[in-house]
């Protein structure tokens, strides 16, 4: 029988609470949003949460802020209500990196969410730095959404702004990972039966294409120090691969 690790109390599971409700709006508005909830992720540091709202909606929320409105307001949280809703200050200087509400149309069904973090470079695999179009800093949050159309898009979560599009598969993103070492190297598994290995640092350069599954490729994940990355699919089979 199927048992919790010794380090997880179970009693404190019984225990457990709803301290909220994230609602989606209760009608679609311009067909842009229904009240599907596809998929969730938390940012590494815990300042966001973003959350599919249905069809091309994302909404993006900081999390110390929604946590405080449960409190005021009671477990419902209606963010779409004005009442609730963070001011939108200016995102130039010294407010670039405080936490603030987006919504993000991303153009097509949202499958699947991730968060990426950046640390400071060591060095740059490419001899030409000067030709990229981005230089991630020691603060760059982003999101990766997996869409329905094949592509990707690349997210800076703290103003909204589209960074990059990555369109090579062909057919739904399914799940997306970004290694844990803040390399922002993002691997995603897409119903093409590939995953794919990109480098966002070098422009969302692809590295890798990753074939070994027969069937659509379901989810994926890396190891705690980034040199592994296993994968499941619709043949019922782990698929292991080690990328150096």
């Amino acid at each position: 029988m199927a048992s919790f690790p010794p380090r997880v109390n179970e009693k404190e599971i019984v225990r457990s609470r709803t301290i909220g409700e994230l609602l989606a709006p209760a009608a679609p508005f311009d067909k842009k949003c229904g009240r599907e909830n596809w998929t969730v992720a938390f940012a590494p540091d815990g300042s966001y949460f973003a959350w599919s709202q249905g069809h091309r909606t994302v909404k993006l929320v900081p999390w110390s802020q929604c946590l405080k409105n449960f409190l005021l307001h009671g477990t419902k949280n209606i963010t779409n209500s004005s009442s609730l809703r963070l001011s939108r200050q200016n995102s130039d200087g010294a407010q670039k990196n405080k936490p603030r509400e987006h919504i993000i149309d991303c153009g097509d069904i949202v499958w699947s969410l991730a968060f990426g973090s950046s640390v400071p470079e060591k060095q740059s695999r490419c001899v030409n730095i000067e030709w990229h179009r981005f230089r991630f800093g020691q603060d760059q949050l982003l999101l990766a959404t997996g869409l329905n159309n094949g592509r990707i898009k690349i997210w800076d979560v703290y103003t909204g702004k589209l960074l990059l599009n990555l369109v090579d598969h062909t057919e739904v993103v399914r799940d997306l990972t970004f290694a844990p070492d803040g390399s922002l190297i993002l691997v995603s598994a897409s119903r093409d039966k590939t995953l794919r290995v990109w480098d966002l640092k070098d422009d969302g350069n692809m590295m890798k294409v990753l074939r070994g599954h027969q069937n659509w490729v379901y989810s994926c994940a890396f190891s705690p120090d980034s040199s592994m990355l296993c994968s499941v699919g619709a043949s019922k089979a782990v698929v292991a691969a080690i990328l150096v």
